[in-house]
Formats: C-alpha cells, sequence, structure tokens
C-alpha cells in the first residue's frame, strides 16, 4: 500500500511545479497617439453606442436584429460546445470512477467440459454474480491533462470573443443598412422635386416654342434632361428597396415583415467619439481578444503533443464482490490497486509530427494575433481619417448647394425674362441635381464613418 501512496504524493507534486499558463505576447509596441487628428475631449464610450444616434427606430431594429439574427444564434451555439468541450478536457483531471453489477451463468451443453470452464458434465449449471466499484487515473506528470483543460478553456474564450465579434459587426450592418436606406429615400425624394422641377421649366420652354421665342433645341435638350430625371427615379428607388432587402435579412425576416416609420434622414446625427489611446485597443476588440485566446489555446496544444511523447502512469483502485447466489453478492469483499507505466517506443514519427504540427499551429496563430492587432490600429486611422475628411468635404459642400439653388433660381428667371439662353438654365438644373444628391452621399458617408469608428473600437465592448 505504502508504495502507491508515495508515488501518488511525488506525482502530485510534479503536477503542481508544473509553470502556469502565460498570456501571449505579440511583440509589437503600440503608437503613442492616433495620427489622424481627433477631438481629444469627447463624450465617454456608450455600451449601447447606436442609442447615440438619436433614432428611436434605429434602436428597435437593433433589438430584433439581437433576437432575430440566425449568425448569432450559431455563434452562440458555438459558445456552447466550447462549454462542453471543457467539461470534456477538464474530466481527466479526476479519477474515473465506475460501477458495475454482473450474473453469470454456465452450463456445459454436451462433452465433459476443460479446464478453464466452470461448468463441467457433473453440473447442471454455475451461476455467479459480481459486483465491483473501479477507480483509474493518469498521473500528469508532463502536464498534458492540464494543458488539455487549458487549451479548452481558451477555446471557450475565444468563442465568446468571437460572439461578439458577430455581434458587433451585425449591429453595425444594422446601423448601416439603415442610414443607405433612409438616404436613399431622401434621394428618392429629391429625385422625385427634380423631375417636377425639370417638368416645370419643360411647360416654360413649351410654352415659348409655341409662342415662337424658343428653338426646336432647346425643347430637346429639355426633354432628354426631364427623361434622364424620370430614368433616375426608378434606379433610385430599386436601390431604395435593396436596402431594405438587406437590412430585412439582417433581422432574420423576410422583407414583407419589415416595417419602418416615417423617420427623415436629416434625423440621424452622430455624436462626437473618444477614439483614446492605442494602447487601449488591445482591451476594447473582441476579435484581437478572441486571436489573442486562440494563440492561448496553441500553445497549451504544443504542450499536450510533447506530454504525449512521453510514458505515462496510471493508477487503478477496484473494490469488488462476489458470489454463487444473488443474495450472497456483497459478503466476499476484496480491493485490487494497481499501478502502470506506459511509454510510446515506436510510432513511426506520428507523435513528432503532432508536435511540429501544433508548433507550427502556434506560430501560425502568432502571425494571425499580430495581424489583428495592426488592422485593428489600420481600422481606427481609416474611421479617424474618414471622419476628418468628410467634415472638410461637407463643409465647402454646403456652400455649393446654396450657390447652385441660387444659381438656378436666376437662371430661370432670366430665361422666363428672355435674358438667359436654356444653355445656362440646363447647366445650373445639372449643377443643382448633382449637388443634392451629393449632400445626401456626404451625410450618408458620415454616419457610416461614424459607425465604422464604434466598430473599430470594439462598440464598447471591454475584456474582463
Amino acid at each position: 500500500m505504502k508504495p502507491h501512496l508515495s508515488l501518488l504524493t511525488l506525482c502530485l507534486l510534479l503536477g503542481a511545479c508544473g509553470s502556469p499558463v502565460q498570456r501571449p505576447d505579440s511583440g509589437i509596441e503600440p503608437p503613442s497617439s492616433w495620427q489622424s487628428p481627433h477631438t481629444q475631449h469627447a463624450a465617454h464610450r456608450n455600451l449601447q453606442w447606436w442609442t447615440q444616434f438619436g433614432s428611436p427606430e434605429l434602436d428597435r431594429l437593433i433589438e430584433q436584429a439581437r433576437v432575430g439574427s440566425f449568425d448569432l444564434a450559431a455563434a452562440i451555439a458555438r459558445v456552447r460546445q466550447a462549454q462542453a468541450d471543457t467539461v470534456i478536457a477538464g474530466g481527466s483531471q479526476l479519477p474515473e470512477v465506475k460501477a458495475g453489477l454482473n450474473a453469470n451463468r454456465q452450463k456445459l451443453l454436451r462433452g465433459s467440459g476443460y479446464s478453464q470452464l466452470d461448468a463441467d458434465s457433473s453440473n447442471k449449471a454455475v451461476d455467479y454474480f459480481t459486483a465491483n466499484l473501479s477507480a483509474t487515473y493518469e498521473i500528469d506528470f508532463w502536464g498534458g491533462q492540464r494543458a488539455s483543460r487549458d487549451s479548452a478553456q481558451f477555446g471557450l474564450q475565444a468563442s465568446e470573443f468571437d460572439q461578439a465579434t458577430v455581434a458587433l459587426t451585425l449591429l453595425s450592418s444594422v446601423a448601416n443598412s439603415y442610414a443607405q436606406a433612409l438616404s436613399l429615400r431622401e434621394q428618392s425624394r429629391i429625385a422625385g422635386l427634380n423631375l417636377a422641377n425639370a417638368q416645370n421649366v419643360l411647360n416654360l420652354v413649351q410654352t415659348r416654342f409655341d409662342s415662337g421665342s424658343a428653338t426646336a433645341l432647346e425643347l430637346a435638350q429639355q426633354k432628354s434632361l426631364v427623361a434622364a430625371q424620370q430614368r433616375q427615379l426608378p434606379l433610385v428607388q430599386q436601390q431604395a428597396q435593396d436596402a431594405l432587402i438587406s437590412l430585412a435579412a439582417l433581422l432574420g425576416r423576410p422583407v414583407q415583415q419589415l416595417r419602418l416609420g416615417a423617420e427623415r434622414f436629416d434625423q440621424l446625427s452622430w455624436p462626437t467619439i473618444a477614439a483614446g489611446v492605442p494602447s487601449e485597443l488591445l482591451t476594447r476588440r473582441p476579435d484581437i481578444a478572441r486571436a489573442e485566446a486562440q494563440l492561448a489555446a496553441a500553445r497549451a496544444d504544443v504542450t499536450v503533443a510533447r506530454a504525449a511523447m512521453l510514458p505515462t502512469v496510471t493508477l487503478s483502485a477496484e473494490l469488488g464482490s462476489g458470489a454463487d447466489r444473488a443474495a450472497d453478492i456483497l459478503r466476499n469483499p476484496f480491493y485490487n490497486l494497481t499501478a502502470g507505466l506506459l511509454a510510446p517506443v515506436f510510432n513511426n514519427g506520428r507523435l513528432s509530427a503532432e508536435r511540429d504540427k501544433a508548433t507550427a499551429r502556434q506560430e501560425e496563430l502568432l502571425e494571425n494575433y499580430r495581424g489583428a492587432i495592426i488592422n485593428g490600429f489600420a481600422d481606427v486611422e481609416k474611421a479617424l481619417n474618414s471622419i476628418r475628411g468628410l467634415d472638410e468635404q461637407r463643409q465647402w459642400q454646403g456652400e455649393e448647394l446654396s450657390q447652385a439653388q441660387t444659381a438656378f433660381n436666376i437662371a430661370q428667371s432670366r430665361y422666363e425674362a428672355g435674358a438667359e439662353d436654356l444653355l445656362t438654365v440646363l447647366e445650373t438644373q445639372r449643377t443643382l441635381y448633382a449637388a443634392q444628391d451629393l449632400n445626401v452621399q456626404l451625410r450618408l458617408s458620415r454616419l457610416q464613418a461614424s459607425i465604422a469608428l464604434y466598430k473599430a473600437l470594439g462598440g464598447g465592448w471591454q475584456a474582463m
């Protein structure tokens, strides 16, 4: 009995001396600040970042997406799978205990029997019954089982971070699609107004043509412009419907069930967002946290592969009893203790190849981790750069739109008075239409840049 206890004590001490799993190091030094200029003193991050756009309709759509998205539901199911994997991997940390109850009957059908058979020609039948309780435990000499458990736990963390990444991507896509749907609705409204305006000018040209003060060329030019506006209107309406279809798909429902309110595009507003410092990004993006967890799991897998190349020691204990009659099954108790050593001798390089594969996988995930960090920095820089550039463009585009409207009004009045030719009116019309359309596009781009910055910063998510 004592040798078994001494061996067990030694193994537990060796297992306790194993080095803990360390957090992976990317080797990348974050920059001290963002290159793109941004507002330093801004509102603090909000976990429900979409509420900062001031749209109750968007808030409602976000909640529908969180409930109805099939991609998010699949990510949640993957987390449950990973939770089960941790239970499976942790099972080897404790002894495996089994209970058994057996009943056996032997009877010789003919002949005199043989030495390994309980029944012989003098017996009608031989009955015996056994009951046993057995425990088996593999000593974790080299930390392989502990590393397997750690790998599963890191895998669970990676699945949870992946779920957060899927949710962040989903919600930002809903916000983008909703903003696009409203912008196309606004473009459709503007296209309708422009068509009506072009038809009014056409009526004026037709009146002047009928009176002989306008040429057939001028009439044809204005009719061409009206036709172009009529062509533009169904195109924008088609794009608006496509945006609704995409939005409905994100919500996990057919477009027939999508109901949007009467919110106007200009009611959407964007907040001032604090970007913080680059070093904070490592704890604010779930995709970076996922890459880190995957790398930590791969490091543990290398330990598992190395441990598989070394001897294993297994301890077994059995407590049982048996009898020839079922009523006496517990009257003959016995115990059995066993210690076994198993070492790999020849496997044609399979175990070393498994170790090399695990090592290469670790190297791959280290590069993925570094790439996730650099891509995260790039996402924030691009979003900040877009916000700065779009704010400057919108400042000047507002002046462009105002002057285009003034120019068209003057040209139309002078044409009515006969002091200007139609060519000037046509040019000012086209300029005004383009400026109105660009105004909506720039506003949409600015909204999407804010959404992109929220997403690049992790959308309020933070590692625990």
